[in-house]
């Protein structure tokens, strides 16, 4: 029994240390770069104008260090299932080879937008939203340390999407690694504030099934619209997309940075 419960706290001491290392390293790296060091050059690819507090920044690091040892703590259905022989599908996936890798590895973002999109929609029900999402939506001015500020049930809504996919889905570990690599880097970049996304000669999303910066942000100023996280499909297919997306896009990656700075100042 004691070598058991030594496995599953060393389990969870690793998992909690990788992605508060993942997140520490993102959130902070998006925010010196964008924020402070190509303040300048970006100033016509920032959404809005002025920046949150300090406080603002502070409580959401903490609230986001509290997400990530939920995330380790639901982690450990993974690790105990694994353990107890109930979960073979990372030996399966080790045989099927390196194209399954990568087709794996693209089903389960594929998957996790879909299963954002929906619980993201629930817990938006007035019922629900108090409870589960009102700590995210506090930041109605999103920053990079918005990432991962929720509250516990919607932590654990997030956390049990990994151990559900696992179980069902033949996927390595390494896969699981990298997705949360992509998971953590889209949710950052998608919280700075800063439009990074490439557009057309007129003002469009040169790649119009990805979320950019200004479509979340937008779901941060108007919760009633734009659901998705990394893809624009659900919010197409169920007329959730913001109708003043593209509008308020063309905006964002056409506004000369000295209007900006004119304007902050």
């Amino acid at each position: 029994m004691l070598p058991y419960l030594a496995a599953m706290a060393d389990n969870w001491l690793h998992a909690a240390f990788t992605d508060v290392s993942r997140y520490v390293t993102f959130a902070v790296g998006v925010w010196l770069t964008l924020w402070v060091v190509l303040a300048a050059p970006l100033a016509g690819r920032k959404i809005r104008e002025g920046r949150p507090p300090a406080r603002q920044l502070l409580v959401e690091f903490a609230c986001s260090i509290r997400s990530i040892m939920i995330f380790s703590t639901v982690g450990l259905i993974s690790f105990a299932l694994f353990r107890a022989g109930l979960m073979p599908g990372p030996y399966i996936a080790r045989g099927l080879g390196p194209v399954w890798f990568w087709t794996s590895l693209a089903l389960m973002i594929v998957a996790h937008d879909a299963w954002f999109y929906w619980t993201h929609r629930l817990i938006h029900d007035r019922r629900l939203f108090r409870t589960f999402h009102r700590r995210h939506h506090r930041s109605n001015s999103p920053s990079p340390f918005t990432a991962y500020s929720f509250d516990l049930g919607e932590a654990a809504i997030n956390a049990l999407f990994v151990p559900l996919w696992m179980l069902l889905v033949p996927t390595q570990w390494p896969v699981a690694g990298l997705f949360m690599l992509h998971q953590i880097v889209r949710n950052t970049l998608g919280h700075s504030g800063y439009e990074l996304f490439p557009a057309t000669r007129d003002g469009r999303p040169l790649l119009p099934w990805l979320t950019t910066v200004t479509h979340h942000d937008l779901h941060h100023a108007q919760a009633g619209w734009n659901y998705g996280l990394y893809f624009t499909w659900w919010d197409k297919w169920m007329g959730t997309e913001n109708p003043r997306y593209l509008e308020r896009f063309a905006a964002a990656v056409r506004r000369p940075g000295r209007e900006v700075m004119a304007e902050a100042a």
